[in-house]
């Protein structure tokens, strides 16, 4: 598990409060798709259990519309895992409507608010070396 690692890259224009969101929903996918990422149980001294966190730590990055498009593009080209959030992702929070507004959408007009990337973390590293902690 050391050799992987995840970053979410948001959309530089995004609000707090937006970014906050588009970033809890795309840690949540990643959560579910990288179970092994999740860390053992926690115990405090009395005994209370809590869930594990992700042990690797995910940087939270910020990227202008260009960056993340070209983002995306390499991830696929190094078929590196990628949780897309779309700006419809914001619009509706009737998940139905949400995917009929994507279905909409082609692939080329989709306007990203936010990456979730999992994957090796030299390629990781190499990918968004450029790009600035988001806030």
């Amino acid at each position: 598990m050391s050799d992987v690692r995840c970053v979410v890259v948001l959309n530089q224009d995004l609000a707090s409060g937006k970014a906050a969101n588009a970033a809890a929903v795309i840690a949540l996918t990643l959560g579910q798709r990288h179970p092994g990422l999740v860390g053992h149980t926690l115990s405090d001294a009395h005994g209370q259990q809590y869930p594990g966190l992700i042990p690797v730590g995910i940087p939270i990055l910020s990227a202008d519309n260009t960056q993340l498009r070209a983002l995306l593009a390499r991830c696929r080209e190094q078929q590196l895992d990628v949780v897309l959030f779309p700006r419809e992702g914001q619009m509706t929070v009737d998940y139905a409507a949400f995917a009929a507004a994507v279905s909409e959408v082609a692939t080329g007009d989709l306007q990203h608010l936010g990456l979730g990337i999992t994957g090796d973390k030299k390629a990781l590293r190499k990918l968004t070396a450029s790009l600035k902690l988001f806030g």
